[in-house]
Order: C-alpha cells, then sequence, then structure tokens
C-alpha cells in the first residue's frame, strides 16, 4: 500500500529466495505470485502513482479500485480527485482509503478527517465502504507505541465512528504478521469488517483471527494495473452487494 509496506514485502522476498537457494537441491520452492489469483481483478493506487490512466486499467480488466483519501489527519492525497472520479467514470466500483497514525490521534478523530476528505459512502452501486489502512509504520516503531489493548481500541473507535458517520464497517487492510503482532491477533472486527489481506506470494496463507476468509487479497505491488494488484474474493454481482450493503 505505502512504501513501506512494499519494503518489508521486498525484504520477506529475499529472505525468502535465500531460503530457497540453500534448499534448492532437496526441497521445491513454492511458486512465485506471478499469476492474479482467482477472483475479480482490481487495484488500488496512491500518489505514487499520479493521473491514472483508467482506461487502459479498466481495457486490462481491472474492475474494482481502491483510492487512497487521507493519512493521519495532516494529508490528503493531492491526486485523489483524478482517481476517484477516474475509475468511477470508467465503470468501475470504487472507495476510498485511510493510511491510519494510531500514536498521532484517535481513532474518531481520523474516521472523521476520512470522511470529510473523499472517505465517505453513497448507496449508488459503485462505492465500496472506505478501508482502514492499519499496518506496519513507516515513521517508526512498528506499533505506534500502542501496546495490543490500546490499538484494539484505536481500531475500535476508527470503525465505530466510520459506521456512524457513514452507515457502513469499514474494510481493514492489513497483513497477519502485523495484526498478530499488534492487535494479539484479535477477532472483535471479524463479524462486521470485510478484511483485505495483503500477502505477496503464490497463497493467501493463515488470515487474523475471526475472518474465515478474505473479502480482497493485495498480491502483488506491481503488475498490470498501476499500482498494487489486488483480487477480489467472488463475482461482480457480489462486489455490487457489498458496494450497495444489500440490493441497489
Amino acid at each position: 500500500m505505502n512504501s513501506p509496506l512494499h519494503a518489508v514485502a521486498r525484504a520477506a522476498a529475499t529472505a525468502l529466495a535465500a531460503m530457497v537457494a540453500v534448499v534448492a537441491a532437496t526441497a521445491v520452492a513454492p511458486a512465485p505470485a506471478s499469476a492474479a489469483p482467482a477472483g475479480l481483478p482490481g487495484m488500488d493506487v496512491s500518489s505514487w502513482q499520479g493521473n491514472v490512466n483508467w482506461s487502459a486499467a479498466w481495457n486490462n480488466g481491472a474492475r474494482f479500485a481502491y483510492v487512497k483519501a487521507t493519512e493521519g489527519t495532516g494529508y490528503t492525497n493531492p491526486y485523489f480527485a483524478q482517481q476517484y472520479n477516474g475509475s468511477y467514470n470508467v465503470g468501475m466500483i470504487r472507495g476510498a482509503y485511510h493510511f491510519a497514525l494510531p500514536n498521532q490521534s484517535s481513532g474518531a478523530t481520523q474516521a472523521n478527517y476520512f470522511v470529510d476528505h473523499g472517505g465517505g459512502w453513497s448507496r449508488d452501486g459503485k462505492t465500496l465502504p472506505g478501508a482502514l489502512d492499519i499496518e506496519y509504520n513507516p515513521y517508526g516503531a512498528t506499533c505506534y507505541g500502542l501496546s495490543q489493548a490500546s490499538m484494539r481500541s484505536w481500531i475500535a473507535s476508527f470503525v465505530n465512528q466510520y459506521f456512524a458517520r457513514t452507515g457502513r464497517w469499514a474494510t481493514i487492510y492489513t497483513t497477519t504478521d502485523w495484526w498478530t503482532t499488534c492487535t494479539g491477533n484479535t477477532s472483535q472486527f471479524a463479524a462486521n469488517n470485510p478484511l483485505w489481506i495483503a500477502r505477496y506470494a503464490s497463497t493467501v496463507g493463515a488470515l487474523p483471527a475471526g475472518w474465515p476468509t478474505y473479502s480482497f487479497w493485495q498480491w502483488a505491488d506491481s503488475g498490470v494495473f498501476p499500482g498494487d494488484q489486488n483480487v477480489w474474493n467472488g463475482s461482480l454481482d457480489r462486489l455490487k452487494v457489498l458496494a450497495c450493503n444489500g440490493p441497489c
């Protein structure tokens, strides 16, 4: 999502490659995530991608997109309008996401900032619930200096306020490793919040506790689409149900 996650993924891939080299004579290496997993293809973008050629992405098969709107309470994506409206205009189902900085302000405060700067929701059949990007801290301590209990409380504050403002439960984007380390692998959000899992590998692997399956899988940081490569775990019709929060 942000470059720190990509760095972690690349570091993990490098370490894996070294291990494979050592055991190559006696074991078969897992296949890399060189082809899209099963599911509906999509993408996510931020200011790193600048102005996106949405027609090209659509023609290459992307049917949904998440677009970074905000970070903390002091940053908005300068390309948000081009990306958010452009994806919509070519026919994609799209949503906005917020990069969390839990050490800077409360979850509710950041949820309000997100909604006030592009993270809202409407029942138009083409708008996904906003997503909370909660992951490795690009600026310091992995868990932002919060205890596991405090992190759980922060996430609850965000998703509850987002629900109060929009009537939707936010999608949660994370990795299983970060979630386990920083929340204690809590299952308290699995009943309401769709899971967007990040894992750059040929299989999605173990999921955070409580989620029997994922809704979205970010499986690579580059590919046929601008930005990160994703799949929705289902059909286009089912994605429309998520967008509409039921029939619409």
